[in-house]
């Protein structure tokens, strides 16, 4: 084959297109104080082997993305290609492995290194913090993926290029371990599972290596949503236990409360009435007992509320198929969720919709899911996802009556061709 076929396999490995690629790449260079000139082109220059050997900062940065030196990226120095017998032929295995587990490398020196403090780490949670906020109003983006995973190799290349305490770099890896959950999320909410897993692999990684049982919380929980979304409620319970048996789960509780109410959407899928029950009952109590004033990281307190449990609730309840239970639910959380959730907002419509048609009311269920914008939360792949099933349980349901005729043209002139 031509060109460079191990960069491909490590791309395709990590969840990197080209475009994903240079924008990595041109993150890290931006951290690093360089402009960032990476392009599609440039990718593909790599990948075909027009470009053999790529600039040394742009080597820098592949090093800290793909956590190996540019020699096993598949690039090559042009002594490299000239066939020589490796000196003493000796290899280190314990260096391999290290390689395989940590996601640091030593990376080539550029000059003397800069001294990473808090206030390097508060910036990039700044920047994390806009990330959320774009989640929470549209969700599942991969331009929301890419940023995330973006901001992820600026803490790490803060980490390679840097001097720092040990409290800082622990903070480092931290942000690296966060960043990257959120890239997961973006990929379980756009519907791109196995993208999703890699990021994974690679953030539970760095929160091991940061020692901070939060961002272990949300990494395991997220995992726990990853295999209910694919259908897998044995792997969700047990990543999902993962995340509640942590410390802060014990310590604090609204990350019980979370932990109680995503079990309950776990077991909603196994058919538990009594356990869905019971783990709404735990996430209820525990959300009483949140002190508001609790100083929390952005990414829970951006989204995790009443509104929230009762969401989840509603997931529960439809899977058991007690619609009446999700539509009392639903309305709750509407009634609840603030303003700028509105990718929240249309998932939860959608829901209530389905709980209405589950009860035979077909009326206001289909005009519950008209009254789901078109705009580019309604566009969100699970919201898009529902309304197809939706439209399919109204045929199978009412196939003749005026209201699924009434949503297959709203179908065809509305959501078809959106204004």
């Amino acid at each position: 084959m031509g060109g460079n076929q191990i960069l491909k396999t490590r791309m395709a490995e990590s969840g990197f297109t080209q475009a994903e690629l240079a924008e990595a790449v041109n993150a890290d260079l931006r951290a690093a104080g360089y402009e960032g000139t990476v392009s599609d082109r440039t990718v593909r220059n790599w990948l075909t082997g027009k470009t053999r050997w790529p600039h040394h900062r742009q080597r820098a940065a592949l090093e800290v993305l793909f956590n190996c030196p540019a020699t096993e990226l598949g690039f090559t120095t042009q002594e490299d290609r000239t066939p020589t017998a490796p000196p003493g032929g000796v290899h280190s295995p314990v260096s391999d492995t290290a390689r395989t587990i940590l996601p640091t490398v030593a990376v080539p020196s550029l000059g003397p290194r800069q001294r990473v403090g808090l206030g390097d780490v508060q910036r990039l949670s700044a920047k994390f913090a806009l990330v959320i906020a774009d989640d929470h109003r549209y969700g599942g983006k991969l331009t929301i993926e890419v940023q995330a995973a973006a901001l992820a190799g600026e803490a790490l290349a803060l980490q390679a290029r840097g001097t720092a305490s040990q409290r800082v770099r622990a903070a480092l890896y931290g942000c690296a371990a966060s960043f990257t959950s959120s890239a997961m999320w973006a990929a379980i909410d756009g519907r791109r599972f196995d993208t999703a897993q890699r990021h994974f692999d690679r953030a539970a990684n760095l929160a091991a290596l940061s020692g901070d049982s939060t961002i272990q919380f949300r990494i395991w929980s997220h995992a726990g949503s990853l295999y209910r979304h694919m259908a897998r409620p044995v792997d969700a319970l047990a990543a999902n236990d993962v995340a509640r048996r942590l410390p802060v789960a014990r310590r604090d509780p609204l990350f019980a409360s979370l932990g109680h109410a995503r079990h309950a959407a776990i077991h909603g899928l196994t058919g538990d009435a009594g356990a869905v029950r019971q783990a709404v009952g735990h996430a209820q109590n525990a959300l009483l007992q949140v002190d508001p004033d609790e100083q929390r990281p952005v990414w829970i307190t951006a989204f995790y509320d009443q509104a929230e449990l009762e969401n989840l609730a509603v997931a529960a309840h439809l899977a058991l198929g007690d619609y009446e239970g999700a539509e009392a639910r639903a309305h709750r959380s509407l009634a609840l969720l603030r303003p700028e959730m509105r990718r929240t907002r249309a998932i939860t419509t959608a829901r209530l919709a389905r709980a209405q048609l589950g009860q035979g009311d077909l009326e206001p269920a289909v005009a519950t899911a008209m009254s789901i914008s078109a705009d580019p939360t309604g566009q969100h792949p699970r919201v898009t996802g529902m309304l197809h099933d939706f439209g399919n349980a109204l045929s199978l349901t009412a196939r003749s009556s005026p209201h699924a005729r009434t949503w297959d043209q709203y179908i065809h002139d509305g959501r078809r061709n959106p204004q």
